[in-house]
């Protein structure tokens, strides 16, 4: 009994400080976490991206009707979309790393996966695999760089690189899956690439969360994703008839089920996305920017390869050599945009970016139907520099427009939005694009569409700036 002073002081000793962090969550290394989550980050769109060249090849080696070929570019962001704010919440809530290494080394397994795929269905069900995958690792990414890099400087700095590895991935995949011979093989050695990155990020990068308590939003996961899976059911299936009844159904259906997510939000303790940040401008400007970026911007470029494979008669590589002039300079100004935040807050950037995508649209107007691929250049060119402004300030918004304990389900809504708006819009411009008589015909449709619904956006960022002022 008189031994428990001693034992009191011994296991005093031998404790770990109340005041050391454990070793879970030691101090990020900050260089080391922006080089893992902008490589993982750049192997995710590289694999999102890797169909768009190789679509014809890839339709025909599976049997791929035209009429269902809006699923294999969209099994990707479909699953993201689906599962970005789920595990954003997650990545809070249980940790970032944890979430950030699981997904990355799902992302390569699926992808691995994806080249062994016989079938149409098999292939789309890899597709989404891998789309359910890379948004644990964006969602947390972000997350992890915010953590990494707590003042504005670093953080700017650490957002800005991050968005332009968004745009190099976008850059890249088509070259690595255009130069290999077998689009089967380019899955393995983006799947190979992105296991390694993975190892890696297990000791490389350190832990970091901001716990609410409470359950997963499971009932919230239940109908968002079959919401989004009815709504790009009913827009894939409307090219063959908008007022049939299953494309009415599913569309009916869509409205139903995005209802219910939105009042079980609402209750839920500790909901996916928290619904009242839509009332917060600068969360309503991420949502738009991200939205409209995935339905005029990424919706256009996704098949617009195919169109020029088809009309021009365009090999992949000098598809993909093409698209690079866009896909990279958007990378070169993601890069620099950093260097216009002191001066050009990120919202008037996303308007500005828009605009440009407007005027590069526009300008390529009539190329297929002349049969010239060098009237696309400057449209190209200038289309490409309204991306990258568009891919640096999207990252650092979504950041900013959450309560620094949120970061994470703040970038997997901002990015939901995005890919709720990519999925719709690949299956919107596959629509246009087949519905004239002549592939020139139907990619104007699509230019116009996309270039319209861009004018939309930044006119809607426009009256948000407005109102930041007058709340201001």
């Amino acid at each position: 009994m008189t031994s428990t002073g001693n034992d009191t002081t011994t296991a005093a000793a031998t404790a770990v400080p109340p005041h050391r962090p454990p070793a879970r969550d030691a101090p990020p290394h900050p260089g080391r976490t922006l080089a893992l989550t902008s490589a993982a980050t750049a192997l995710a769109l590289m694999t999102y991206t890797a169909p768009m060249v190789t679509l014809p090849q890839t339709a025909a080696d599976l049997g791929t009707p035209l009429s269902a070929q809006a699923w294999l570019l969209n099994g990707t962001p479909l699953g993201l979309a689906a599962l970005l704010l789920v595990v954003g919440s997650l990545a809070d809530d249980h940790g970032r790393r944890r979430v950030f290494v699981t997904g990355t080394f799902a992302l390569g397994l699926t992808t691995a996966l994806g080249a062994l795929a016989g079938t149409t269905w098999l292939f789309t069900l890899a597709r989404i695999a891998q789309g359910a995958a890379s948004a644990a690792l964006l969602a947390s990414s972000l997350g992890l760089l915010a953590h990494a890099f707590p003042t504005p400087a670093g953080r700017l700095r650490a957002t800005g690189v991050w968005g332009a590895f968004v745009s190099g991935g976008i850059a890249v995949g088509p070259l690595v899956t255009g130069s290999i011979p077998s689009w089967r093989l380019g899955y393995g050695v983006l799947g190979a690439a992105t296991l390694a990155v993975a190892a890696l990020g297990t000791r490389g990068l350190a832990e970091s969360r901001s716990p609410r308590g409470g359950r997963p939003d499971l009932a919230g996961a239940a109908t968002f994703g079959p919401a989004l899976i009815a709504l790009v059911a009913a827009l894939t299936l409307g090219r063959d008839g908008w007022l049939r009844p299953p494309v009415l159904l599913l569309f009916a259906a869509a409205i139903v089920l995005t209802a219910a997510f939105a009042v079980l939000e609402r209750r839920s303790a500790t909901p996916m996305i928290d619904l009242s940040l839509l009332r917060r401008p600068l969360f309503l400007a991420s949502a738009t920017g991200g939205l409209f970026t995935g339905l005029a911007v990424i919706g256009l470029f996704s098949f617009l390869p195919a169109l020029l494979q088809q009309a021009l008669d365009m090999s992949p590589m000098d598809t993909a050599w093409l698209f690079l002039l866009w896909s990279g300079l958007s990378f070169t100004v993601a890069l620099q945009a950093r260097r216009l935040a002191g001066r050009v807050p990120p919202r008037h950037q996303l308007a500005l970016g828009f605009l440009l995508h407007t005027a590069g649209a526009l300008s390529m107007l009539g190329a297929l139907d002349a049969g010239s691929w060098h009237r696309l250049l400057p449209g190209l060119i200038i289309a490409g520099t309204g991306s990258g402004l568009l891919n640096a300030a999207l990252p650092l918004l979504a950041v900013e427009s959450v309560p620094p304990t949120r970061v994470a389900m703040g970038s997997g809504a901002q990015q939901t939005f995005r890919y709720i708006g990519s999925c719709a819009g690949v299956a919107l411009t596959i629509a246009l694009a087949t519905s004239a008589g002549t592939p020139g015909g139907g990619a104007d449709l699509a230019i116009t569409v996309s270039a319209g619904l861009s004018v939309l956006a930044a006119v809607g960022l426009v009256l948000l700036r407005d109102r930041l002022a007058a709340e201001a």
